[in-house]
């Protein structure tokens, strides 16, 4: 089992995560269309329009979204604006979701098909760890952007915000209301999946880090010490065991009398008792 945003042992695996979770948050950004619906019931019901329909959709650029509201004086119309341009974070939003998912996408098969060449030298890791930093703070910018274009969004279509643009809501003898009001929750699911896929190529960095050259000179650079140390540390301890147990045997052969020299009798008594 793999589990990509905790412990993403397999970078195969986290590739597909990556392809997945990007095409949600583009399609469900890129790929929305809504609207809302308002109606005018003027003193003169022959002028009143009780279905106004305001369509908008990707990539929000909501200035031009025009349409016609009564003016409830006469047979003259309104042309009504909304207000807002939410273009530019939306559109960087999806183009960074979709240059991730391209890029997820040939590394799947790099991973799969090209493993030992990826692995000859240092620099197809080293490609790998630079573009999952660049794509990790990608992401955090065109989330945190989407988020603000998304709040501002539902601001400008907010019906209660758009009554306010039209001059026969402004009379109190005209009735104006909304019939419904636009659904969000696609919107509200790529903001989400903007900010998962920032936690899924940030967790990711470390693992993708270890398989550079830097983290195998940086693990070479803390084992030298410590290895020479440990030798360095076993020498000194063989030379002194050694040198104890030679110094200790001399004093032993020293301080202990030999055995010629302990049986030896004195010579002198048994010559005197031989003369006698």
């Amino acid at each position: 089992m793999c589990m990509v945003i905790f412990a993403p042992e397999d970078e195969k695996c986290s590739s597909h995560f990556h392809l997945l979770f990007a095409i949600f948050a583009f399609a469900t950004c890129g790929g929305y269309s809504g609207g809302l619906r308002l109606s005018v019931d003027c003193v003169n019901k022959t002028e009143s329009n009780l279905s106004i329909d305001v369509a908008f959709a990707y990539p929000f650029r909501l200035h031009q979204v025009m349409f016609e509201v009564p003016t409830c004086e006469g047979k003259e119309r309104q042309k009504v604006a909304l207000i807002g341009d939410s273009s530019s974070s939306a559109e960087f939003f999806v183009t960074v979701a979709v240059f991730a998912f391209l890029y997820s996408l040939a590394a799947t098969v790099v991973y799969i098909f090209f493993q030992n060449k990826y692995r000859e030298n240092n620099r197809g890791p080293l490609i790998d760890f630079i573009v999952t930093v660049v794509f990790s703070f990608l992401w955090l910018v065109g989330s945190s952007a989407w988020a603000k274009g998304l709040s501002d969004v539902k601001v400008a279509t907010d019906p209660k915000e758009v009554l306010l643009l039209m001059s026969a809501c402004k009379q109190p003898s005209n009735k104006c209301m909304a019939v419904h009001s636009p659904v969000m929750s696609s919107l509200n699911t790529s903001v989400v999946f903007g900010f998962l896929n920032f936690i899924l190529w940030a967790g990711n960095i470390w693992f993708v880090f270890k398989e550079t050259g830097w983290h195998s000179s940086g693990q070479r650079y803390l084992s030298d010490p410590m290895e020479k140390h440990s030798s360095s540390f076993n020498q000194g301890g063989y030379n002194q065991d050694s040198y104890g147990s030679s110094s200790g045997y001399s004093q032993q052969a020293s301080l202990g009398p030999s055995s010629d020299e302990f049986g030896q009798q004195p010579s002198g008594p048994a010559s005197f008792t031989n003369q006698i």
